[in-house]
């Protein structure tokens, strides 16, 4: 499962990477909330998928999975959903002033033709 998972991560980091060097500036939002996405798996994976019982004092188990790796990855999903929303915002404010979302033409700089 770890293996399938490290693909995952790959792909996903790969795919954010490639988002975040494009020109428009909605690939680029997209592109950071794919990062996230795929930072979230990574602290999950690297905390181990092992299964076991809830970590609940008094409970009888033999084995119990590690809250910390999930407790990470709810606050991580809260931050990069404060991050998204205000780059959304601001890519809205962006295009309302210049309307445009192509960071070429942001920077002014002229196409060669």
């Amino acid at each position: 499962m770890e293996i399938l998972m490290a693909f995952v991560i790959g792909i996903l980091f790969m795919t954010a990477t490639y988002l975040m060097l494009s020109k428009s500036l909605l690939r680029i939002i997209v592109g950071t909330g794919l990062l996230s996405h795929g930072a979230h798996l990574l602290i999950l994976t690297m905390g181990g998928l092992k299964r076991g019982a809830a970590p609940i004092l008094g409970g009888n188990a033999e084995s119990y999975s590690d809250p910390l790796p999930q407790a990470l990855i709810l606050t991580a999903i809260v931050i990069s959903f404060g991050v998204t929303a205000f780059f959304l915002v601001l890519a809205y404010r962006t295009y309302q002033e210049l309307g445009t979302d192509n960071l070429e033409e942001m920077r002014g700089t002229e196409k060669d033709d």
